[in-house]
Order: C-alpha cells, then sequence, then structure tokens
C-alpha cells in the first residue's frame, strides 16, 4: 500500500459543506453541463470556461509580462469526494491519486485545480514527478488523450481554503481525460476553479 499523504480528515473537511453555504451561493453550486449553464455566463468567461485548448498557455498570454508558477498545494494518495468519484465511475471508497495546485501569475493565484485518477489506473504513469511543471504538460503530449464533456459550477473550491487560499471563484469547471487503449486505460477527473483576484487583474466581471 502506497503512503498515503491526503488523509481522510481532509476529504472529509472538503465534503462539510452547510447548507447555509450553499443558500449564499449564486446562480447554481451543482456541476451541470457547460451549454446548461452559458446563460448565466458572461461571454468574457464563456470563452475561458469552455475553451478546451491549454490553460496555461492561455494564463501566460493573458499575463503578459507577469510570471507564470504552478505552485504544489498538495500530492498524493486519499478518499475522492463521492461527485468525483461518480464522475470517474468508481466507487467513493476507493483510492486515488490527488493532486491540488494553484496556477500563479505574480505569485497571485489565478485558477486552483484538483486532479483525481484510481490509483489502480496509474501503471507507472508517475504523475507523482510533476513537482511544479502543470498536470497539463503531461497531458497534451499524450497521444490518443480523448477530453469528456465540460460540466460547469459556481460552488467554492472549498479544498482552496484549506490550503490557505481566499477569494471566490468567478467559475469552476470539469471534464474528465481518457488515456490509453479499453484494457489499460487511464481515467483522469480535472476541476479548475477561476479566482476572483484573476477576474480583478483582467477586469473581468463577476460572471
Amino acid at each position: 500500500m502506497p503512503h498515503v499523504t491526503l488523509a481522510s480528515p481532509l476529504i472529509a473537511l472538503e465534503n462539510s459543506v452547510t447548507a447555509a453555504a450553499f443558500r449564499q451561493t449564486p446562480l447554481f453550486s451543482r456541476w451541470r453541463p457547460i451549454d446548461a449553464a452559458r446563460p448565466a455566463m458572461s461571454a468574457s468567461w464563456w470563452q475561458w470556461v469552455a475553451s478546451t485548448d491549454s490553460l496555461t498557455a492561455r494564463l501566460m498570454a493573458a499575463g503578459g509580462a507577469k510570471p507564470f508558477r504552478v505552485r504544489l498545494l498538495r500530492q498524493g494518495v486519499g478518499w475522492p469526494r463521492q461527485d468525483e468519484a461518480q464522475a470517474l465511475g468508481i466507487r467513493a471508497k476507493r483510492y486515488a491519486w490527488l493532486r491540488e495546485v494553484a496556477l500563479c501569475l505574480d505569485e497571485t493565484p489565478w485558477v486552483v485545480a484538483r486532479s483525481v485518477a484510481p490509483l489502480a489506473q496509474l501503471k507507472g504513469q508517475r504523475l507523482d514527478r510533476l513537482g511544479e511543471r502543470s498536470l497539463g504538460s503531461w497531458l497534451f503530449r499524450q497521444p490518443g488523450l480523448i477530453r469528456g464533456s465540460l460540466e460547469a459550477t459556481t460552488q467554492a473550491p472549498t479544498f482552496a481554503s484549506v490550503n490557505g487560499i481566499q477569494g471566490n471563484a468567478a467559475w469552476g469547471r470539469r471534464s474528465v481525460f481518457y488515456y490509453g487503449c479499453k484494457h489499460d486505460s487511464l481515467s483522469l477527473l480535472v476541476q479548475e476553479y477561476f479566482l476572483g483576484a484573476m477576474a480583478d487583474d483582467l477586469g473581468l466581471p463577476s460572471r
């Protein structure tokens, strides 16, 4: 059994969003297909949330002269949240590889991301060696990579505050990437939340 560095108390904390917190969240809190979210989304945000190319490249271009950095927040083995397990088609009480990062411009987090992959499917992919390189730098080099449908939400990325990053998210999005052949495949859930600091720096609307 691999060393567990993301223990179940963290997972429990992430699931402890109260009913009051849900009532305070505008628009909708659960994941919805991207097309269903479009009427509530400004054209400016649609260009970001619905994009399917490299988010890292987009952020670097938007940041201009600001230095880009991936800050590794947490990485290791733990249990996925129930909604994450459902998205991946696995049981919630099944070990997964978890990675949480902040994508920063000039040391200011613009995006926080959480990735989840079933531990049994990693099979030598060595994603733990990414360190402070973006996951996209690995993903978009894989031949035959398939990206599943995008979903969007306005829920808060609770793992961000656990890692000391404050601020609301304008939008969150997620999709599952599939890589490999039928009997040796990897499914990887990538969740990305666009923070208010990014909206402020780029002059984007709140939604």
